[in-house]
């Protein structure tokens, strides 16, 4: 005691001690792991799922697909490929072809270009692809801003565009766009793009479905491309046959 003061022991903090200087206050951060020994950590963007590959088991089963190409083919090998299944009130499309440009696939009324309502899958300048919706007039397509495509997902890897996205089985009614629960014919076209844009299909014919399509019926439907139609249309047959038997008939 002191000038009638008492003077107290100073107590021991149970915790750390802790220091005002920044040394110790970065250190303790150190210690407690949240500053690692680079410094302070740069936020990073969620991981981005990759592309889950076509899956051709499924087709005729789970799911109806059309194959246009060589016999055989798949989702990477098709000249074009085309699947759909329901997934409740959303079909589910998955489009894939042999382009660095665009594939699509249309829903019309009759076989020919003109009216129809068209989901495109569009490799851009950036190197995404996109999913766009068309109206044809005509020979030409119009871009329309009403798109009904959703959890889009696009590739573009070894010279193919390939995409997947669902949309609304049924829609309000407009001219430029169906009700996917009513039957189709399906129009199956691709082609190049120039910055991002569709230009004029590589085939003059595109194929079609031979009938119109129920999204309530799976099936899996091949069609040969030009280049193995050659030798199995009925006239080729029968100058195979000719050839044969004049080849036979002359050797002695």
């Amino acid at each position: 005691m002191e000038d009638g003061n008492v003077e107290l022991p100073l107590q021991k903090s149970a915790g750390p001690r802790h220091d005002s200087s920044y040394g110790t206050f970065a250190g303790e951060f150190y210690d407690l792991r949240y500053l690692s020994e680079e410094g302070y950590p740069f936020p990073t963007a969620p991981p981005v799922d990759p592309f889950a590959r076509i899956k051709v088991d499924d087709c005729g089963r789970t799911k109806g697909c059309f194959r246009y190409g060589k016999p055989g083919c798949d989702a990477d090998t098709c000249d074009y490929f085309l699947s759909y299944r329901i997934i409740g009130a959303d079909v589910e499309f998955e489009l894939s072809a042999d382009t660095d440009g665009w594939v699509a696939v249309g829903f019309s009324s009759d076989k020919k270009m003109g009216g129809d309502d068209v989901m495109a899958c569009v490799h851009d300048d950036n190197g995404r692809v996109r999913i766009q919706h068309f109206y044809n007039v005509g020979q030409w397509a119009k871009e329309i801003q009403r798109n009904p495509a959703r959890d889009e997902e696009g590739l573009y890897e070894n010279n193919r565009v390939t995409c997947r996205f669902k949309r609304p089985v049924n829609v309000p009614r407009d001219e430029t766009i169906v009700d996917l629960h009513l039957s189709w014919y399906y129009l199956f076209a691709w082609g190049p793009a120039i910055q991002g844009s569709i230009t004029r299909h590589d085939m003059d014919s595109p194929p079609t479905s031979e009938r119109v399509v129920s999204i309530y019926k799976y099936e899996d439907i091949f069609m040969p491309s030009a280049a193995y139609q050659t030798f199995s249309s009925p006239f080729c047959l029968l100058l195979i046959v000719a050839l044969t038997f004049y080849l036979l008939m002359g050797t002695p």
